[in-house]
């Protein structure tokens, strides 16, 4: 039976060694689930290398990104620069990044994170390729960063949103887009994700969809779920989550992120499909 709509997942770390020995199934089950086009996340040299040659093999479904995860900036040199361009002068290369600010979690350490990260946001200005950026607590050094590129600054997601309502408001003021995750069924913020879906704070003309697979498990039936919520997830989108975990999530489970997403902003899940898919496509270039 063919899936209800069509969905973008614009991030997904296929190159991670949780789907080194069965990637076509997963491949194949994400098609099955509606999806119809992969970001393959690049978070170091080593998987943005990876990244890009999974690309090449599954061209036209599979896409890469290049960058450095702030996690990993402590190892940004003078050569990454130049590294980062040679990847991303590729066609199937459509985006810089995963780049950006963690101060949660501070595995590099912070100036050297702002130093990885401006220097990425000003190849991705020099070449005009998208940004998929990671912030988390950060919010301020992030916002400031890249006001000072503004000028030049090339269609910029967000990816994995997380933080306050009040925060994604001043990213979409700034022009920029919200990526949304499974994350959406644990957030517990008074004034955060669920919230701002509820009362119309990140407009659908912004949104785009992603698994960040194999993370971000979305466990739509967990108790803490509103059951109006609940209600909403499609059968179709149960019948892939028997295939993901918290311990392995996988582009398929998108179908119940993209019907949960919906569910919180009251409308109906085609149109979330719909409108998501177009704004991957508008904002990667892709056709």
């Amino acid at each position: 039976m063919a899936a209800p709509y069509q969905l973008v997942d614009i991030g997904a770390n296929l190159a991670h060694p949780n789907y080194h020995k069965d990637l076509d199934q997963v491949i194949e089950r994400a098609k099955a689930a509606g999806v119809v086009k992969v970001m393959v996340t690049g978070t170091s040299m080593k998987s943005s290398k990876s990244a890009l040659e999974l690309a090449k093999k599954h061209s036209g479904f599979l896409y890469a990104t290049a960058g450095v995860h702030p996690h990993d900036a402590k190892e940004f040199t003078e050569t990454t620069v130049a590294e980062l361009e040679q990847l991303a002068a590729a066609p199937e290369c459509v985006a810089i990044g995963e780049c950006g600010l963690d101060f949660n979690r501070n595995f590099s350490p912070q100036d050297q994170q702002r130093t990885a990260f401006e220097a990425q946001v000003e190849l991705a200005c020099k070449l005009g390729k998208p940004l998929f950026i990671h912030e988390r607590e950060a919010h301020e050094d992030m916002v400031a960063i890249l006001s000072r590129h503004k000028a030049n600054l090339p269609p910029t997601v967000i990816h994995c949103f997380t933080g306050f309502s009040r925060e994604a408001q001043k990213y979409i003021e700034m022009g920029l887009n919200i990526g949304l995750t499974g994350f959406l069924w644990k957030d517990r913020l008074e004034d955060g994700v669920q919230f701002a879906l509820k009362n119309g704070l990140i407009p659908l003309d912004r949104l785009v969809i992603e698994t960040d697979a194999p993370y971000m498990y979305p466990k739509v039936n967990d108790k803490k779920v509103p059951k109006e919520v609940k209600e909403r997830i499609s059968d179709h989108a149960k019948t892939f989550l028997k295939h993901c975990s918290f311990d392995r999530n996988e582009p398929c489970s998108l179908a119940a992120t993209c019907e949960m997403i919906a569910a919180f902003m009251n409308v109906p899940a085609a149109e979330v499909a719909l409108k998501t898919t177009e704004n991957a496509m508008r904002i990667y270039g892709l056709s």
